[in-house]
């Protein structure tokens, strides 16, 4: 038996002249792998092209996408991308545990950049029993393995990468490319990536002089990320980056859920905490106005509110670029803390424990 593995197999046809990193050596550093996030975009949208996904049997009536950490937050990315034209039911798993809706009606996505992540393996033990449509994106690993045992579809990324919560565009654009394939989706996403990348690179170092003094305003700060609901996912990518790679407590929350409990918070002067704010054109004119309202609540009683808006004319486009501007934050925030953006000890000795029991 043979998986059906989709390959990357060599450098991107691209000719944009900043493509200067290597694709294949090992990239060590978190601010190389940020700069690499445009090109690992096209890249990803090269993979995708070429992967061959079989159809199912059975028609597809729900989608299942399991990941964690840096590869669980693509199908958020993709949850919100696609929320208005695919037809079915997308949930996210980032447990040990599967649905039980999960059936030979299901398509599931398993995520994990090494291929070793142990939630996504015990999802794969009982999603395997059901008869589901199953397509694997991974490095390498032992769900690579799975994947070759058991002939599932599998589209292997690019090794190299040190950290795979810097592979996120890897992550969604396959998981996008998957359900384009299978015809639940149409592949209208490929254009609006490829004018994110445009305008990524042209902004480049608009980007980073932001990001700078963003992280000036918040490094010695408790930062809170506020956005509406569709943009939701950028705000959980920043705070997961502030977390790992500038070692700094944070939290989000999405409008309107968070004027039903959160804003009441707000109370008192709270001078050691700074606020974020994503705002877009896009969203709908009532979040707007909550947004507008809430801003003039907050802004008295925090250290600091700054206010990010997004830049492009799709979501798609909007949530790439408050994805690499928060990339670009939480590294530099790092550099003012003086800590490692690569260094995961905490996890490391979580794991390590975990596997003696």
């Amino acid at each position: 038996m043979h998986a059906r593995l989709s390959m990357p197999d060599g450098q991107p046809t691209t000719k944009n002249h900043w493509l200067s990193l290597p694709l294949t050596n090992d990239l060590g550093y978190m601010d190389q792998m940020i700069t690499r996030f445009p090109a690992q975009l096209l890249e990803a949208l090269e993979i995708g092209e070429r992967a061959d996904i079989i159809g199912h049997d059975h028609a597809i009536h729900h989608v299942f996408v399991a990941g964690m950490g840096g590869s669980g937050i693509g199908a958020n990315f993709v949850q919100s991308i696609v929320s208005q034209e695919c037809t079915v039911p997308i949930t996210v798993g980032k447990d040990y545990t599967v649905p039980t809706f999960v059936n030979e009606h299901t398509l599931v996505i398993l995520s994990s950049y090494s291929g070793n992540t142990e939630e996504v393996l015990f999802v794969f033990d009982h999603v395997i029993k059901t008869n589901c449509k199953i397509v694997c994106v991974a490095s390498g690993g032992k769900l690579h393995q799975l994947a070759l045992e058991h002939n599932l579809d599998f589209i292997k990324l690019p090794t190299g990468w040190s950290s795979p919560r810097a592979c996120l565009g890897y992550s969604f654009v396959q998981q996008l490319f998957i359900l384009n394939k299978l015809n639940l989706i149409q592949e209208t996403f490929s254009d609006k990536i490829k004018k994110a990348v445009d305008s990524l690179t042209a902004n480049r170092n608009e980007i980073q002089s932001n990001a700078q003094d963003i992280a000036n305003r918040i490094h010695n700060k408790i930062p809170i990320i506020y956005s509406s609901t569709q943009f939701e996912p950028a705000a959980i990518r920043l705070r997961q980056q502030l977390n790992e790679n500038s070692k700094m407590l944070c939290w989000h929350h999405a409008i309107p859920e968070m004027n039903h409990n959160e804003l009441v918070g707000w109370k008192f002067n709270e001078e050691d905490m700074s606020v974020i704010l994503f705002r877009s054109a896009l969203d709908s004119k009532r979040n707007d106005l909550r947004l507008d309202i809430s801003t003039e609540i907050i802004r008295p009683l925090c250290h600091d509110l700054l206010v990010i808006q997004g830049v492009g004319g799709s979501k798609v486009e909007q949530l790439l670029y408050f994805v690499h501007l928060g990339d670009w934050i939480s590294w530099y925030t790092a550099q003012l803390r003086r800590v490692d953006a690569i260094e995961i000890d905490a996890i490391i000795k979580l794991k390590t424990a975990l596997a003696k029991n």
